[in-house]
């Protein structure tokens, strides 16, 4: 009987008053987001081109080098090229030696016409015949400076700055004139996503957008949304700055904002889980009470770490956020 008498208390006295802080419920506006895959592109791939047909004989970039503009990327030589100025300089060399000639005979006529022996036919043939041959080795000279020009073309430069792409040619490939030597991407990059069309109503522009990737989560803003569209999806752009280019064509995660609707969140440390439940302590005019609740998604806020209430709460119910004991459940 004694024994009894000592446990008929502690009965009674375990559902103790809680002692917290309480919080008017009252509904915040929240922003649904919509999860899709972005792909980073480039603005702008600039390839860079050969201007003349040979053979590579120097490659100085590989996938993903990053190169300035201006900078040798390949060298491309013509054989041809060559025999064609070794031609020219032997014709060079022949038409000096005629030249050499004709300006002494134009100079030995010049005395005899001073003679009296030579007449001024004569000496204007020889004249003629020197202007001619110096006429002659300036055009050689200038097919000579023309097939250097052309030789040089055959360093290939890049068009600007920027990541390179792709190199679809390798040491001694032939290449025809026109032909690229290496896709370079400028301009920095961007996010291109293809929304379902159903969305698209929803979609506007300098909208802010959550990107999840490699680098962590980064905002960027919607900029274009392409009035095109094709196989039942809208087509947007948004631009990221500072985004890494390291990777052009891959998918990341992005987020965007759908719609707003009202929503209750209350503190997560207002939460109290029992027996795979969820409960959240009310106080009533009764006294404190255990609501049963469907917690939804937790955020973080500047007062701290929150969770939407689905069901259970109603806006002006007062909760206690740091419940300290047990209290009757409703």
């Amino acid at each position: 009987m004694k024994l009894g008498l000592i446990v008929l208390p502690l009965i009674f006295l375990s559902p103790l008053q809680v002692v917290g802080e309480t919080l008017n419920l009252t509904p915040t506006t929240t922003t649904e987001w919509k999860a899709v895959y972005g792909r980073i592109e480039a603005r702008d791939r600039v390839p860079a081109r050969v201007r003349i047909g040979g053979t590579v004989v120097a490659l100085n970039v590989t996938e993903g080098d990053v190169v300035s503009e201006g900078e040798l990327i390949a060298t491309v030589i013509d054989d041809k090229l060559t025999f064609q100025l070794s031609a020219l300089e032997a014709r060079k060399g022949a038409q000096a030696a005629q030249l050499a000639n004709a300006e002494t005979e134009l100079a030995r006529g010049e005395q005899l016409l001073k003679q009296g022996v030579s007449t001024v036919q004569r000496l204007d043939g020889l004249r003629t015949q020197v202007e001619v041959l110096k006429g002659q080795i300036a055009s050689i000279e200038a097919e000579i400076e023309l097939i250097r020009q052309t030789q040089d073309e055959g360093r290939v430069l890049a068009p600007a700055g920027g990541r390179v792409l792709d190199v679809p040619v390798s040491t001694g490939a032939v290449v025809m004139p026109g032909e690229p030597v290496a896709l370079i991407s400028v301009g920095g990059i961007f996010l291109r996503l293809a929304v379902p069309e159903r969305h698209a109503a929803m979609l506007q522009e300098g909208a802010e957008i959550r990107i999840e990737g490699v680098a962590g989560v980064q905002s960027g803003r919607l900029i274009k949304v392409y009035p095109l569209i094709e196989n039942g999806r809208v087509i947007a752009d948004v631009d990221v700055q500072g985004a890494p280019d390291r990777f052009v064509d891959a998918r990341v995660l992005v987020r965007l904002p759908m719609q707003e609707r009202e929503a209750l969140f209350v503190p997560v440390s207002a939460l109290i889980s029992n027996s795979g439940l969820d409960f959240v302590q009310v106080e009533t005019d009764a006294g404190p009470t255990l609501r049963s609740v469907v917690p939804g998604q937790r955020s973080k806020t500047d007062q701290g770490e929150v969770v939407e209430i689905l069901t259970g709460l109603s806006a002006g119910d007062r909760i206690v956020t740091d419940p300290v004991a047990g209290a009757g459940h409703e």
